[in-house]
């Protein structure tokens, strides 16, 4: 099949994260099974307009807001010739369905209601959430959906998609075991864009309260983005600056390495589709406490099991600090993430995928869906 992948982001952008790994991931495994695949995203400062990822061809036009109407004018245009278009809908839409009337996939990881308000107080959140939330679901309704975890399952039947249109694939995961040691003074993690929404800050509050009790212990943030600047002076307010270490962008060598020396990871995010980095940290052997609240997090980390959920942000100070106190219940933990992780793979993601993409396909050309 000829594949068009319409994302708002790569993976080599500043904010890039989760949902760009997984399309990539994707589109390498598509390749290497003989499919042409294009991915058409918005373009960023020292990247160039066309590229190539693993055969993969990469189309970078337009930036935060114009590469939507430029996806749409190349879809409309030289995309006219491809089989199948996955609109990837992060909060706003491509809009594919405006040029496009078959052989099209929505991918959605999760829906941002509460991120909408948190980023865009005000007027634009609401418009946002109102294009999200009721616009959206109208002009994709007719088409097959991919979406990472039954959570996202459950919050798009809700908006209005046909429960039997949503196919739950979840990710995998590329890492391997490193061979680095645990630390042996306390060390917590947080694998995560810098952004709002994931609430980075909660982790700083888990260690200002301990500090009196641990002293040794340490924060590593792995990751960057836009809210950067605020977390530091965040940091800094609660006193903790010393404590903390913003390693910004690193190679995957070193996000392992950092996985493997930490006791437990943190995700204190508002929202996640599933957590990639909950896989991420457990292939290390590395348990995580994450929100209940938050989506597919009930189901990347298995409470009581490979990690634990907290109900708030005091609860995640109260889980934090009994697994860091606890050496056996936190291997064991680990031990058991370890143990799931490898069910997680990027082929057995993309078999799904497939599946989906050569049903919506075989529709275009207007043979029998198999």
């Amino acid at each position: 099949m000829r594949v068009a992948f319409l994302t708002w982001r790569d993976s080599t952008h500043p904010d890039g994260g989760g949902s760009e790994v997984f399309v990539e991931e994707v589109a390498r495994e598509l390749v290497r099974r003989g499919h042409d695949v294009t991915m058409l995203c918005a373009r960023h400062d020292g990247a160039a307009g066309d590229d190539q990822l693993d055969g993969a061809h990469v189309r970078r036009r337009g930036g935060r807001l114009t590469v939507y109407p430029r996806a749409l004018l190349w879809l409309a245009t030289r995309g006219r010739r491809v089989d199948v278009v996955v609109d990837v809908i992060n909060g706003l839409p491509f809009g594919a369905p405006l040029v496009r009337r078959r052989g099209l996939v929505a991918l959605v990881h999760h829906v941002h209601q509460r991120q909408w308000q948190i980023i865009y107080p005000g007027f634009w959140g609401r418009l946002g959430w109102f294009v999200e939330h009721r616009v959206t679901p109208r002009l994709y309704r007719g088409y097959p959906h991919l979406t990472v975890s039954e959570a996202s399952r459950t919050d798009l039947a809700a908006m209005g998609i046909p429960h039997d249109a949503l196919t739950v694939v979840r990710n995998g995961v590329s890492s391997r075991p490193v061979d680095a040691a645990r630390s042996t003074t306390p060390r917590l993690c947080v694998l995560a864009r810098l952004v709002p929404h994931k609430q980075v800050e909660h982790a700083f509050g888990v260690v200002a309260r301990l500090r009196a009790e641990l002293p040794d212990l340490r924060l590593d943030v792995v990751g960057e983005g836009w809210w950067h600047d605020e977390l530091v002076a965040e940091a800094a307010r609660l006193g903790v600056e010393d404590l903390v270490t913003f390693h910004g962008h690193v190679s995957d060598a070193e996000r392992d390495r950092l996985l493997a020396e930490a006791w437990v990871m943190l995700l204190p995010s508002v929202k996640e589709g599933w957590g990639l980095a909950v896989l991420e940290a457990a292939v290390q052997g590395t348990p995580t406490v994450a929100y209940r609240d938050a989506g597919g997090v009930t189901e990347s980390v298995v409470d009581g099991a490979t990690g634990l959920l907290a109900d708030d942000e005091a609860d995640l100070f109260r889980l934090t600090r009994a697994l860091v106190l606890d050496a056996g219940r936190r291997d064991t933990l680990g031990r058991r993430a370890a143990e799931r992780a490898v069910e997680f793979t990027w082929s057995g993601t993309t078999d799904v995928v497939e599946q989906v993409l050569t049903g919506a396909a075989s529709v275009r050309t207007g043979r029998r869906r198999p």
